[in-house]
């Protein structure tokens, strides 16, 4: 069945060169004055318009390697942070944030922004918080600090290299 269906391809790429032997030189003007390259058959046709692409490479993964997603690790970073005292809560830190907040979706993880400079199991976070009237606001930003390094690297695994606090506001707890 193959033998046939080659032979087939072959003999209309035959075919085709000999037509194009026998254009008139008027013909080969309406073609624009080039010459079309021979066909080199079905082989030919998969080198010139589809090369074979390298098989990928497999990943490299443990088989029980955890990964935790950002919105997770923002999700813990937003908890902790609210467990200090003298947090009364957190600002948005975008303006998407403050639409959600507009709208009524309060989430756990609104006032985290993360980025990963460092690379992936590393990450540098900052932080938008409102805090209580009286309180020390730098023993607090602190505590907050320690509170969220301690649980991102104990609950999700991922180092925190810097962790800015933003006092954006305050408010009578």
């Amino acid at each position: 069945m193959d033998d046939d269906n080659t032979r087939g391809a072959e003999a209309a790429a035959e075919a085709g060169a000999e037509s194009e032997a026998q254009a008139t030189p008027q013909e080969q003007g309406e073609q624009g004055g080039r010459k079309k390259a021979p066909s080199k058959g079905p082989a030919g046709l998969l080198s010139t318009f589809g090369k074979q692409k390298p098989e990928p490479k497999p990943v490299e993964r443990k088989v029980d390697q955890v990964r935790v997603s950002d919105d997770a690790l923002a999700s813990i970073i937003g908890l902790s942070a609210h467990e200090v005292p003298g947090v009364v809560g957190m600002a948005p830190a975008s303006m998407s944030e403050g639409i959600r907040r507009l709208l009524g979706a309060r989430q756990v993880d609104e006032g985290v922004v993360i980025e990963h400079p460092h690379g992936e199991g590393r990450a540098d976070v900052d932080l938008h918080v409102v805090v209580a009237y009286g309180v020390n606001i730098p023993v607090v930003a602190e505590s907050v600090r320690e509170r969220v390094r301690y649980a991102a690297l104990h609950y999700a695994g991922t180092k925190l290299d810097q962790v800015r606090v933003r006092v954006v506001g305050v408010s009578r707890g």
